[in-house]
């Protein structure tokens, strides 16, 4: 890692330390410059503000638990490949600590990137996606279809299960959710 890199790791490190502590809102660049250890205009140099540090941030930490998926998912065929990597992704995202935190206390945080616009990390989510998807349609496991219109749909059924499943955790718990999470992904994609 280049001093460059090993300042902006530290500064997005101590993003999160104070996000987890405090919140969104109730965290300043001046916050995160004294636990990364660095001056304020060296993050205020990198960042206008929290909001874009919490962008690159959450950006870093879901295309690692993408890549981790990616590494860890083994399966016979691509369609149980990506259904168990789509199931294993709602999952950690439900239990990730810095997204429940966005989550629970400033949800409209995440407001644009369900309605307005795809971020970098459902790009990231997106080409995983696509990938599997050809792999499957290749391997004849996943039926056939436009895989960039699939994976958009699929992305928008994640979505729906990432964020809204805590509506109804009370009446059904997560564990059944995400085995009827299973079968509807599995059902879709069969051939």
């Amino acid at each position: 890692m280049s001093v460059t890199d090993d300042t902006t790791a530290a500064i997005l490190d101590a993003t999160r330390a104070a996000i987890l502590d405090f919140g969104v809102r109730r965290t300043t660049l001046s916050d995160v410059a004294r636990r990364a250890g660095v001056s304020r205009m060296t993050v205020y140099r990198r960042y206008p503000d929290v909001q874009a540090v919490l962008r690159e941030l959450m950006t870093r930490e879901f295309s690692e638990l993408l890549e981790q998926l990616d590494a860890s998912v083994e399966g016979p065929d691509g369609r149980s490949r990506l259904v168990t990597a789509l199931v294993e992704g709602v999952r950690a995202l439900r239990s990730h600590p810095l997204f429940q935190k966005v989550l629970s206390a400033e949800p409209d945080l995440l407001l644009p990137y369900l309605v307005e616009r795809i971020g970098g990390t459902q790009r990231a989510g997106l080409a995983l996606i696509e990938h599997e998807l050809e792999a499957g349609q290749a391997d004849g496991s996943i039926r056939t279809g436009d895989v960039r219109t699939m994976a958009h749909a699929i992305l928008l059924v994640e979505q729906s299960f990432v964020h809204s499943a805590a509506i109804v955790e009370e009446e059904v718990p997560l564990r059944p959710l995400l085995e009827e999470l299973e079968r509807l992904l599995d059902g879709a994609l069969a051939p």
